[in-house]
């Protein structure tokens, strides 16, 4: 059975981990954003619109990896 608290309750801790040991704000992109954030609201939008995400953890990494490495953002 699928449990959303349950869901929730993990992303939920892996976004404060990963804002803990978040060091973006040394290294904004152009001085216009935070990766972390950014990456968290993505797959926070795509979470609402239906996706469902098996491993958070690995999309979230997927997701920060995708934005720093993005040439439009240099």
């Amino acid at each position: 059975m699928y449990d959303f608290e349950t869901e929730l309750s993990y992303v939920r801790r892996i976004n404060r981990e990963y804002r803990a040991k978040d060091e973006s704000h040394l290294f904004p992109i152009l001085g216009k954003f935070n990766v972390t954030e950014r990456a968290i609201s993505r797959l926070r939008d795509l979470r609402k619109n239906g996706l469902v995400i098996d491993d958070y953890e690995a999309a979230l990494d997927h997701e920060i990896s995708t934005i720093v490495n993005d040439e439009r953002n240099w």
